[in-house]
């Protein structure tokens, strides 16, 4: 018989957290169930070792893991090719879901949030089902749809778009494109962009858009101090408020 592929949630305050502060506790954000699935797991899959060993660690102070940490196989997913589009070869897939065709539950982590959403890990989980290795997905936060939940914008068709071009014009082009869609079908466009880049894309954002266009904004979701805030961009630019360039945020759009 195969192991199970367990997309375990973490949570979203990784790499987000300032020196001085402190992260919520894991009971806060995740179900029991899921810290006793991960206690448990044997083999794990991640984007970053480290990361993953720092999680299961804050796990081992709520549940004690079932075998010390040092023991645990946790397997890295390849670095994506600069400018190319990440494709993982079967054989290396193959590779890392090895434990499950032997017979071992596995765990798939992500940097923070859900696995396979947003997130490289998709390949993983494709390649599970054509292995006839059964996925089992667990209960955690999603930035995107907490996001989406609190803008108060179209939760019934929505889309997320992933990042927008960094030079300005190609930018503005994409801005636009996506506005105009927004208008046209009622669908909410949802976006993101490295924590750094905040403060540029909300510039653009309010330089390219229609006043009367909804623009919501979700920064720091699950972490103290985080808010977000859905209103009109003619509102915006009224309020002028500060974006942080430390903290993930999530940006959706509505055509009012």
């Amino acid at each position: 018989m195969t192991g199970r592929l367990y997309l375990v949630p973490v949570p979203l305050d990784f790499g987000t957290l300032r020196a001085d502060a402190s992260p919520p506790p894991l009971t806060e954000v995740l179900p029991q169930q899921v810290l006793e699935t991960a206690a448990r797991l044997p083999a794990w899959i991640a984007e970053n070792a480290k990361t993953a060993r720092a999680f299961l660690k804050r796990v081992h102070a709520v549940v004690p893991l079932q075998q010390p940490l040092q023991t645990l196989a946790i397997r890295e997913l390849p670095r994506p090719p600069k400018g190319g589009t990440r494709t993982i070869p079967p054989e290396v897939l193959d590779a890392l879901l090895a434990p499950a065709v032997q017979g071992q539950d596995v765990g798939l982590v992500s940097e923070a949030g859900m696995p396979a959403v947003a997130d490289p890990g998709a390949e993983v989980v494709r390649r599970a089902h054509e292995l006839g290795i059964a996925v089992v997905p667990l209960v955690g936060p999603s930035s995107l749809l907490l996001a989406l939940a609190a803008s108060g914008m179209n939760g019934q068709s929505f889309a997320f778009v992933g990042y927008l071009p960094v030079e300005d014009g190609a930018r503005a082009a994409r801005i636009r494109e996506l506005e105009a869609l927004a208008r046209r079908t009622g669908q909410t466009q949802l976006m993101i962009e490295t924590p750094y880049r905040n403060p540029a894309l909300m510039q653009a954002l309010l330089a390219h858009l229609r006043p009367d266009t909804r623009l919501s904004v979700a920064c720091g979701l699950t972490l103290a101090g985080g808010w977000n805030r859905s209103q009109s961009v003619q509102r915006w630019k009224l309020e002028r408020p500060g974006l942080p360039a430390d903290i993930p945020a999530v940006f959706a759009i509505h055509g009012g």
